[in-house]
């Protein structure tokens, strides 16, 4: 009874097995403290809370390309995203504030943010983030790295109006090349200053192709 349990087991122990991580090559990597904007478009570097960013960026973004990258199975890309000021996930007056992030024109994050804080007694504006729009039941700054970084531009005075948050995706990839592409949806027709009513920015990208 025994014999015959122990071979099914063995067999969906080996087939449920995961690959190891052979090697790891580091592809591409800028904390924009160099002001290096080589294999980028659209960039544009800025000074936040004592560092050089990517951006900032309203009704816009920025295009990474990448070539020659080592033969791989996999791409883990890493960086720190900041949405700046008054950022009101999906209860804009102009429509949901997206952000979007996409590689090789595949979109891998299609998310609504928001900054503005819970009160009691008032709605609270939900966001996507972590999940994709049209999710709108995630509390205001959900997924966050840090919430008590102050605002860039409208709101640059108060402590707790840029949100910080840590994204890691890693996918199938075995192509020699590789674009990254980091916008918005933000529509800007309400507002005087749209960059410095709300805004993000982009720091310490980070690309690895890894091999299985």
């Amino acid at each position: 009874m025994i014999r015959n349990l122990l071979f099914p087991l063995l067999l969906i122990a080996f087939l449920c097995s995961c690959k190891k991580v052979k090697n790891e090559s580091l592809v591409y990597s800028n904390d924009f403290e160099s002001n290096n904007l080589s294999q980028i478009t659209g960039g544009t570097i800025d000074q936040f809370n004592g560092t050089s960013v990517l951006g900032r960026y309203s009704g816009g973004g920025f295009t990474l390309s990448l070539n020659n990258l080592p033969k791989h199975d996999l791409v883990t890309i890493s960086f720190d995203l900041y949405i700046h000021d008054n950022w009101r996930g999906y209860l804009e007056p102009d429509g949901p504030a997206i952000w979007q992030m996409l590689v090789n024109n595949s979109t891998y994050i299609n998310a609504t943010f928001s900054n503005l804080g819970c009160i009691p007694g008032n709605i609270c504006p939900p966001q996507s983030y972590p999940d994709d729009y049209p999710t709108t039941i995630n509390n205001p700054k959900a997924g966050a790295y840090r919430t008590d970084l102050p605002g860039a531009c409208s709101l640059k005075n108060d402590p707790n109006s840029t949100t910080q948050y840590k994204i890691t995706k890693t996918f199938r990839d075995n192509n020699a090349t590789l674009l990254l592409q980091c916008l918005d949806k933000l529509d800007p027709k309400n507002y005087a200053n749209p960059t410095c009513e709300r805004s993000w920015s982009v720091d310490n990208i980070i690309v690895k192709a890894i091999t299985l």
